[in-house]
């Protein structure tokens, strides 16, 4: 039996409601929605949700199945516990200071850069050079640090840029006379 057919039990203090194609799933921390593919049903009892191919021997309504388990999955873990990306600053000079639902950095540029945070996302700056974005919508957690990290991307010969905590950065040998 694959993983994809196995039910996903629902966590103590959320609740998953469908009306009509619409997904939603409510929390302590929020409320998540999302619309439901017409290939894919959601069937849910005893706590449990599972997710069926409408058609059996359809490859993308197979696909679709497992992706919509883990988005929903995702959803319930982002209203019970959250999710959060932390990004570093390296290099002389660069900076970071979260204010209210912006973010202003200082890069190296002739200017400060300010980012606008979406609703639902709150960035913390624990020291100059650290950034933690958090949120209940993972896909938003993440493109909001890919935003923040997109205005100076680590370069390879000195590592400097802002970068993913946990990101490896290949370093490079500088052209030899």
């Amino acid at each position: 039996m694959s993983k994809v057919s196995n039910p996903v039990v629902i966590p103590s203090g959320v609740e998953v409601s469908r009306n009509g194609q619409e997904i939603s799933v409510k929390g302590s921390k929020g409320q998540l929605t999302i619309s439901m593919h017409s290939l894919v049903d959601m069937q849910q009892e005893d706590g449990k949700v599972s997710f069926v191919p409408l058609k059996a021997n359809d490859k993308s309504a197979t696909a679709l199945t497992g992706t919509f388990k883990s988005l929903v999955t995702n959803m319930m873990t982002g209203v019970t516990v959250g999710f959060e990306k932390k990004l570093t600053l390296i290099g002389v000079g660069y900076r970071a200071k979260a204010q209210g639902n912006k973010v202003g950095l200082s890069l190296g540029f002739s200017h400060p850069v300010d980012h606008q945070l979406p609703e639902g996302i709150t960035a913390e700056t624990p020291s100059q050079t650290e950034i933690i974005v958090k949120g209940i919508d993972k896909q938003l957690v993440g493109q909001v640090a890919a935003d923040i990290r997109a205005y100076r991307p680590p370069e390879p010969y000195k590592g400097k840029g802002v970068r993913y905590a946990d990101e490896y950065v290949a370093r490079k040998e500088a052209k030899k006379k």
